[in-house]
């Protein structure tokens, strides 16, 4: 546990990083962290290094978002870590929460270093200075809010620290990381972030973004006055959905769209930067046909299947069912194909792989129906609930689904849940949509979930490490 305090407090900026063009900045080396910030350019690579750091943080989200609810799961059975999380029966030695815990604080070390460093530069050599204090407040208030979501409280680290001074950070009530690091952080970034870039700069964090975050963030803490009045403002600011819900997962065409928010960039060409969502959630097929038909290469995985319930829970009429979640599929003569072992899967990761985990395909963390579905929920939670209608039936009509009418608060309140499930599935949403509703218990009990399980274990070594139950206990229920 030693090797993550030491990458939590000396991890170096390995500067890889949106278009997909921010992605491509070659790793430094052999330099010290203070020349590394010198010039508007050092600090442009500095904060592309955050983002670079965010990518293994979500290549994992599946399995909080979707195999710990009930829209996904393990099906193959194969793997222990994915049947324990799956079941609620995972220990806190398990390897997945280690990475994920090292992976946001690596996102973390890397934002503060950044802010201490540029508080120190001028700003005429570091002309962007606003604009990269708002990215790395940003990218750290991300981090923050899933860190809370999946362990609660956690240690509140938010300047350069020595490894001596890391073993006197206990951990702190989710309450103040909220109040303290993640609501004022995106305060800031929502003032100092552009609405829009162009050019290699398009993928970058945009006011937008902060502001979209942020509504969620109020949504999350209840406070849904504040949700409603955010989520407005993000409503102005030209975002539309797109006529064809199908698009949104067509990668052969420009992911950053008119719904496109924020995404975790991936990048393919054989560079390391590609995703392992197409090649890890495919099955396995006779003769390795699906393989074949959509062009995948490298092999699949079989994770992160999705379940009949969610296929069943949606309107026979609803087109966004096939994408999300099936049992065929079908070839260009129309003939439909099934696979060995695996009963369904979903196809909103597909797209052509030339090897193993490169796909293009990006993780799409905030988009506009998200967006006008809290909206919907914010509006309805406090009282409003003809306008919530409203927006919850823009994100049906983009579907060619009918519209809802004369519903009651708490009519719409259930219709406005349904949907984000049907919108948002398979896209890391649901677990943590039942979370933060208060219907976890209740959907996932007859699976083995039990009331302790809203969050995961910290991760054993760093239990351990700190050796401290005073300041550094395990979670109720992981001990």
């Amino acid at each position: 546990m030693k090797k993550l305090r030491i990458i939590i407090v000396l991890g170096f900026f390995v500067v890889l990083s949106c278009s997909k063009d921010f992605l491509e900045i070659p790793p430094i080396s052999s330099v010290t962290v203070d020349n590394l910030y010198a010039t508007d350019k050092d600090y442009q690579d500095a904060v592309t290094g955050c983002y670079a750091a965010l990518r293994s943080s979500y290549d994992n989200m599946f399995v909080y978002g979707d195999i710990r609810s009930d829209d996904a799961w393990h099906a193959l059975g194969n793997n222990a870590q994915m049947n324990a999380i799956n079941n609620f029966s995972e220990r806190s030695s398990e390897p997945l929460f280690e990475s994920t815990w090292r992976d946001y604080f690596s996102v973390v070390f890397r934002a503060n270093v950044l802010l201490q460093k540029i508080e120190e530069a001028d700003s005429e050599p570091v002309e962007n200075k606003d604009q990269y204090i708002s990215e790395a407040k940003f990218l750290r208030a991300l981090a923050y809010f899933d860190l809370v979501r999946i362990y609660g409280d956690v240690p509140m680290i938010t300047s350069a620290i020595s490894i001596e001074e890391s073993y006197s950070k206990g951990r702190i009530s989710f309450d103040r990381i909220y109040e303290e690091i993640i609501i004022p952080d995106l305060l800031d970034a929502e003032i100092g972030l552009p609405v829009t870039y162009t050019g290699s700069d398009i993928g970058r964090a945009t006011r937008g973004a902060a502001k979209a975050l942020l509504g969620k963030v109020y949504l999350t803490r209840k406070d849904f006055p504040k949700a409603e009045v955010k989520l407005q403002e993000v409503t102005t600011l030209g975002y539309a959905l797109l006529p064809n819900y199908n698009d949104l997962f067509d990668y052969t065409k420009d992911e950053h769209h008119s719904e496109y928010i924020f995404d975790i960039e991936y990048l393919n060409g054989g560079q390391g930067l590609g995703s392992r969502f197409t090649n890890s959630f495919v099955p396995k097929s006779p003769q390795n046909h699906a393989d074949n038909f959509f062009g995948i290469k490298g092999g699949v995985g079989e994770f992160n299947t999705p379940t009949f319930d969610l296929f069943y829970a949606f309107e026979e009429i609803d087109p966004r069912r096939t994408i999300t979640v099936d049992s065929v599929y079908y070839d260009n003569d129309g003939i439909p194909h099934k696979f060995i072992q695996i009963a369904t899967f979903t196809q909103k990761y597909i797209t052509p792989v030339a090897s193993l985990n490169d796909s293009p395909a990006n993780w799409k963390v905030l988009r506009y129906a998200d967006v006008l579905l809290m909206y919907a929920e914010a509006l309805n939670e406090n009282g409003k609930t003809d306008q919530a209608l409203e927006y919850l039936n823009q994100v049906r009509t983009r579907v060619e689904l009918a519209g809802y009418s004369g519903l009651t608060q708490d009519e719409t309140r259930n219709k406005i849940y349904d949907e984000r499930r049907f919108e948002l599935g398979m896209e890391g949403h649901r677990w943590f949509d039942l979370v933060r509703t208060g219907r976890a218990l209740e959907v996932l009990s007859s699976t083995g979930m039990k009331a302790y399980n809203t969050v995961f274990p910290i991760p054993l070594r760093e239990v351990q490490v700190m050796n401290d139950p005073s300041v550094f206990p395990q979670n109720p229920g992981y001990d």
